[in-house]
């Protein structure tokens, strides 16, 4: 049992270590061909992200190799693979719910570590990335990496999902992180700036928090921000793209 527990935590490192390389390259490449120059002259801040993250992956393969071992071995999750389990209409409400009770989380978790002492102890490392760019996304001190690792694992216990769900809440997790992180706005303004971008998060709020600090704590949605008035808006690029 502990091996197969190790073999399987050590399997989701690596999984989410090379996601995170694939999708932080891709949108690192991206930015060179769309911003070029962007990240020039950021050589030494690119190789602490990828440090860091890579630290990061490790420790979110923990949680995840317990679960993926779990489901497999115990079926102790509430992970469904039979598609007429639940409704069909349940499928895009459970991802919602994943990703509703995910941006509950972080936000409070990310405001907290906003602290002065977590931030001086742990958050610090991630505003370091001053700008930050697309390999920041999980460049976390392993204490607040450890908070990120729990909230999906922790899920899966309590809301049923089917398992392409899962896959797909994993998905947007990735790509709205990485996405948020890489210093311009790849929605058009239409987006950005009309109903829907009034609700969702993008690259142009999460700018906001990385120069102001203390504003625009979540993830996915603008929702806690509005509700505890700590929403300031767009960051300059937000308010200019095309």
């Amino acid at each position: 049992m502990a091996s197969a527990l190790i073999l399987s935590a050590l399997a989701m490192s690596f999984i989410v270590g090379v996601r995170y390389l694939l999708t932080s390259g891709g949108f690192a490449l991206a930015t060179h061909v769309r911003q070029p120059g962007l990240y020039a002259r950021l050589g030494p801040q690119i190789r602490r992200e990828i440090g860091w993250s890579m630290a990061s992956a490790l420790i979110y393969g923990v949680p995840a190799g317990v679960v993926a071992w779990g489901w497999q071995a115990q079926g102790w999750t509430r992970i469904y693979t039979d598609i007429h389990a639940f409704p069909i209409w349940y499928l895009p409400v459970s991802v919602l719910l994943y990703l509703a009770a995910h941006d509950s989380w972080f936000y409070w978790t990310h405001r907290w570590m906003h602290r002065p002492r977590l931030f001086r102890v742990a958050h610090a490392v991630h505003h370091a990335s001053r700008p930050p760019t697309a390999w920041a996304a999980m460049s976390f001190h392993p204490w607040e990496a450890l908070t990120g690792a729990v909230v999906i694992p922790a899920l899966v216990f309590i809301i049923p999902i089917h398992v392409a769900a899962l896959g797909g809440v994993l998905a947007i997790m990735t790509v709205m992180g990485v996405s948020n992180h890489m210093g311009w706005e790849m929605f058009p303004r239409w987006l950005v700036q009309g109903p829907a971008g009034r609700w969702l998060i993008t690259a142009s709020h999460h700018q906001r928090h990385h120069e102001l600090y203390s504003c625009n704590y979540g993830l996915y949605f603008r929702v806690w921000d509005r509700l505890c008035g700590t929403d300031r808006g767009l960051g300059d690029f937000g308010k200019t793209r095309a």
